[in-house]
């Protein structure tokens, strides 16, 4: 997602049967990159806890990623109130949750309250508050439900394709579950199996019970090396996303195994702790807050080398916080990123700084230095940052490297705060920017440079909050994009991720 490099997206894919020789049974292998946070579906934020909600979780309506056209699931039918507040849900009828537990329209009163309680956190339901005041259900009948919400909800249908419906009944709670698999086991550090449920009510054209497969083993294998030996070996059918040294390898070896999908939704970034309370002396929090210093940091960065040396090409520099791929919500306008060092530098001495004897210092005599954490075991993101740690020594700055395990990393990044700057990624899943509200509102949890504001900290904060609002409940696309067009303008100025 956010400004640095747009990944091309390069998947491997073993073997997988066409659904006219289909045949019953047997388990896929393949690795998550990282622990799952969570197996609640509501308070889902990373990546490897995203996976499992998609593979186990049940939907009123799909998003089919293909055709990008919406396709009916737990509900058969549906229909949107003028004004956008209002969705009127037919259910299919006879469903049960993985455990037995018949599934009725209380499950969705159940989840949407869930959903939008303050005290969960959602990043999910952060999408859907585009108003003051609660959401009501109404539930008419077992096979019907009425949701209101109190203002104008923009790509209503399309967010409800991230809201697995959880049990309001079941013994198991968020255990019980509306997909294709379950969670049967599950050992920390280790893995995750995935059994087929048997309940799930979807059939391919030949009226054969879905999903073929019996189940899913996924391995916990945060390092790529590993999982790609594992892959070669025969141990893992599918990888589902590539570095592009391993991409190449496999072209070599066998191209068949290997698809270069083009360019992804998804993006490493490096930003500054711009949070109050973070324990780091006042003077490097000044610089952080400094937008001429973000702007100077961005312009000495060489991408077009991190592009070719890193990602053998296989990644573009981005112009701003939304892919290229993402063809109607990517503002064309914003101007191309330039690697040149002496306008990092002009900018650098507007903002008070001196740069002599190869060393820069602010105006009060401190040496520029910070250190820039990010996750162990990261081969790509390690060449990054001793990338840009080389481009900034040249403008006279010493930059450190820390590498973390990811869990030290979010309880850093999360919780103490105790961090100067971090080079990391955040999944995109959603091509609406709705998706992305708990990143773009000040009040939001991914909100990463100064995460839940309780108000914004800065006047540019403060009209992004109004604008991602705005385009919320704006009435037509064209009105939504131009709200949303701005704030990519205002991220591109600000350069609150990098």
């Amino acid at each position: 997602m956010l400004r640095s490099l747009k990944h091309l997206a390069v998947f491997v894919l073993f073997f997988i049967a066409p659904a006219t020789r289909a045949q019953s049974g047997g388990v896929l292998h393949f690795c998550l990159h990282g622990e799952p946070k969570t197996f609640n579906p509501i308070l889902v934020d990373d990546e490897a806890s995203e996976n499992i909600r998609y593979l186990t979780g049940g939907v009123l309506i799909r998003l089919n990623r293909q055709t990008q056209a919406l396709e009916p699931a737990l509900a058969t039918s549906w229909r949107l109130s003028k004004d956008g507040r209002k969705i009127a849900l037919h259910l299919r009828k006879g469903l049960y949750f993985s455990d037995g537990t018949p599934f009725t329209s209380e499950d969705v009163a159940y989840t949407m309250k869930q959903l939008m309680d303050p005290q969960n956190h959602s990043a999910t339901g952060d999408a859907f508050r585009s108003g003051e005041g609660a959401v009501d259900v109404q539930t008419p009948s077992a096979q019907s439900a009425v949701i209101t919400f109190p203002a104008r909800v923009a790509g209503l249908e399309q967010l409800l394709d991230q809201v697995a419906i959880l049990s309001a009944h079941s013994p198991k709670k968020e255990m019980a579950v509306l997909g294709p698999f379950y969670v049967a086991d599950y050992k920390a550090g280790s893995y995750v199996e995935l059994k087929r449920n048997s309940n799930y009510w979807k059939r391919d054209h030949r009226g054969r019970p879905l999903p073929y497969l019996d189940g899913l083993h996924l391995d916990i294998q945060r390092n790529r090396d590993i999982e790609l030996l594992r892959f070669r070996r025969g141990e893992l059918q599918l990888i589902n996303r590539l570095d592009s040294e391993s991409y190449v390898r496999l072209q070599k070896e066998d191209a068949a195994v290997a698809r270069n999908a083009g360019a992804g939704l998804d993006s490493d970034h490096l930003w500054f702790n711009q949070v109050t309370n973070a324990p780091l002396a006042e003077y490097k929090k000044a610089w952080f807050r400094s937008a001429q210093f973000r702007r100077a940091i961005s312009a000495a960065i060489n991408r077009d080398d991190l592009c070719r040396i890193v990602f053998a090409g296989f990644a573009k520099p981005a112009y701003g916080p939304v892919s290229p791929a993402n063809r109607f919500w990517f503002n064309s306008a914003l101007p191309a990123p330039k690697f040149d060092p002496q306008a990092a530098l002009a900018l650098l001495t507007q903002a008070g700084f001196r740069f002599a004897n190869g060393e820069l210092h602010d105006s009060s005599g401190h040496r520029i230095e910070f250190t820039v954490v990010t996750n162990s075991g990261n081969a790509v993101r390690e060449k990054i940052v001793t990338m840009i740690q080389q481009d900034l020594a040249h403008v006279g700055i010493k930059m450190n490297v820390v590498t973390l395990d990811f869990p030290s990393l979010i309880e850093r990044m999360t919780r103490t705060f105790d961090y100067e700057a971090c080079l990391l990624g955040l999944v995109n899943t959603d091509l609406d920017p709705n998706g992305q509200m708990t990143v773009w509102l000040s009040s939001g949890e991914n909100h990463q440079w100064n995460p839940s504001q309780k108000t914004p900290a800065t006047a540019w904060e403060a009209e992004i909050d109004t604008l991602m609002r705005e385009q919320a409940t704006a009435l037509t696309d064209k009105k939504r994009k131009e709200k949303f067009d701005r704030v990519q303008q205002i991220i591109y100025e600000q350069q609150p991720f990098i």
